[in-house]
């Protein structure tokens, strides 16, 4: 007979013990808060100004051609001082791959360790807050449950832990482009007022169009409306939020599940994990509460082309009953201003006496830039867990039915994953 006991307040341990042989048999250690992901999982580590953050990337099918390379054009992208646009904190962000990888370049199907090292740490800018809490940011929450808090650069609530993400992102990437030419894209929609045209068409939507400039905005008109409003906020101390949209395209058919493990809830998850992220929305999102079933349903119709089954419309945002359907999954990310800002606020210190504090060091004065990267990679991430997780359950035994799919053509077996395109 089993006797389970859960031990130790900071950390989940399972121990299960037979009583007859007396013996430990299962010892299950797993971070809080600190892994994300089932079969294709993470687990990221590093403060902003400790000696450097990284992540763990375990489930990675082997022979799955990586590049260095690959990664670091991810890091890049949302790396700090890459424009005036965001913080001035001068890191190269170069990653080192510790494991996991062939000289050659090919994954050995055991776990991929990357790391990258902080270089410019100025932990002086924190001296005042170390006794004052910035209003709306992590710092009185981090006290209230651990008591204990790294206040220089803001620890792990820094979006300088999002590197990890990013690098495992660059990785699933990989698999996901290698199994069915995903395409993961997000942009900025959205900075305070200014918006995309209503009649944007995101079916055009390129990453070099995204890239072209310092907003990540893929309609240069509204880009340089971002920019101006940037720059003016910037030079008065100040911060701003907005939206980034992210679009995938070429998503298998059947990924997800029902009730508790919807593909919408598991990017919701992802996308809500991130520094400033305060709202999230997939599909027609709180706008379709406006239409009636008929106006908001997809409806089905051949595509004579393919012999697809498709929809003519795509409010559902590609998922319906919580599985993809094929068509391009749409979903929106609202990015609260930053916390850390260079105007005067009021506050409270750690020992409960009321002041102020201006905050210093160097912040983004709107985040949305760097936060496309972090977007597109988080949503890689469940993709490619997704996808694990379904060739896991219905790829694994023939089906009478192997050769019809109505939603496309029917997902391949397993197979070596080659270099992507």
């Amino acid at each position: 007979m089993l006797q389970r006991k859960i031990i130790e307040r900071c950390m989940l341990v399972l121990l299960v013990f037979d009583k007859t042989e007396g013996l430990q048999r299962t010892l299950v250690r797993m971070g809080v808060g600190n892994s994300f992901g089932r079969i294709f999982r993470i687990s990221t580590f590093g403060e902003s100004h400790g000696g450097g953050v990284g992540v763990i990337v375990d489930g990675c099918p082997p022979r799955l051609a990586l590049s260095r390379d690959a990664v670091q054009y991810e890091l890049d992208r949302r790396r700090p001082g890459q424009s005036r646009l965001t913080t001035p904190r001068n890191e190269s962000d170069q990653v080192e791959i510790l494991s996991g990888l062939t000289p050659e370049g090919e994954t050995l199907g055991t776990p991929i360790g990357m790391i990258v090292r902080n270089k410019d740490q100025r932990s002086g800018d924190y001296n005042e807050m170390a006794a004052a809490y910035r209003p709306s940011h992590a710092d009185a929450t981090y006290d209230a449950k651990y008591g204990v808090r790294a206040v220089a650069g803001g620890g792990r609530s820094s979006a300088r832990e999002t590197i990890g993400r990013v690098a495992a992102g660059a990785v699933a990437k990989e698999i996901l482009r290698s199994y069915s030419n995903c395409q993961i894209i997000a942009y900025v929609r959205q900075v305070q007022d200014i918006c995309l045209p209503q009649d944007f068409n995101l079916d055009d939507v390129t990453l070099e169009q995204v890239e072209a400039n310092i907003a990540r905005c893929p309609h240069p008109e509204t880009a340089q409306a971002m920019i101006s409003r940037i720059d003016q906020i910037r030079r008065t101390g100040n911060s701003i939020g907005g939206v980034v949209e992210c679009i995938a395209r070429n998503v298998p058919a059947g990924l997800g599940s029902p009730v508790f493990d919807k593909l919408e809830a598991d990017l919701a998850k992802a996308c809500m994990s991130l520094p400033a992220a305060k709202g999230f929305e997939i599909g027609s999102g709180f706008s379709g509460v406006l239409l009636t079933g008929k106006e908001h349903n997809d409806e089905f119709y051949i595509d004579s082309h393919t012999g697809r089954t498709r929809t003519k419309s795509n409010r559902s945002g590609g998922i319906q009953g919580g599985i993809s359907n094929g068509e391009t999954i749409i979903l929106r990310v609202a990015f609260k201003p930053t916390s850390t800002i260079g105007q005067l606020q009021n506050t409270v210190t750690r020992d409960g006496k009321e002041t102020t504090l201006r905050g210093k060091g160097r912040h983004d004065p709107c985040v949305l830039p760097r936060a496309c990267p972090m977007v597109d990679n988080m949503v890689a991430l469940v993709l490619a867990d997704a996808l694990a997780c379904h060739l896991a359950q219905c790829q694994l035994l023939p089906t009478e039915h192997a050769d019809f799919n109505p939603l496309g053509v029917q997902l391949p077996p397993p197979q070596v994953l080659g270099a992507s395109s």
